[in-house]
């Protein structure tokens, strides 16, 4: 009887210990950096210095939908912010944002967040367990 319930323990925490270097491993490749692809999209965002109504949006909204390698675009009218997803591999933001200027006058900055407000992101993931092991494994590797 003692025989079968160490073999029982010893299977299941064989196990155990095999199901969490799996995860290690996936986790590990999952958010090492990858060069980006025909299908990678980037989230940029630009400020415009200039007030701007419906008209302009509309005018900044098409404009921005005519460019090489835009896929999507929001503008807020009352808070003069763009919001645009683009194609890495097609364009960059900074050209997009140098190219709007050169073509529309409304003093488009682009908007870049500071480190700390990059890690600070996305308040849930820094509390989850598996952003913390993430962590854990980016210093041991």
């Amino acid at each position: 009887m003692k025989k079968k319930i160490k073999r029982v323990i010893l299977i299941s925490l064989s196990v155990f210990c095999l199901l969490a270097a799996v995860l290690a491993v996936h986790i590990y490749m999952v958010t090492r950096p990858k060069a980006p692809t025909a299908t990678t999209r980037i989230m940029a965002r630009m400020d415009l210095a200039k007030s701007i109504n419906s008209s302009d949006s509309t005018k900044i909204l098409s404009w921005l939908y005519s460019q090489k390698g835009i896929d999507h675009v929001l503008c807020n009218p009352a808070t003069g912010i763009v919001v645009f997803t683009f194609y890495p591999v097609q364009t960059n933001a900074d050209a997009i944002v140098a190219n709007f200027n050169k073509a529309l006058d409304y003093g488009a900055l682009r908007h870049m967040p500071s480190a700390e407000a990059l890690e600070n992101g996305c308040p849930v993931a820094t509390t989850s367990m598996s952003y913390k092991f993430g962590k854990i494994l980016k210093k041991l590797f």
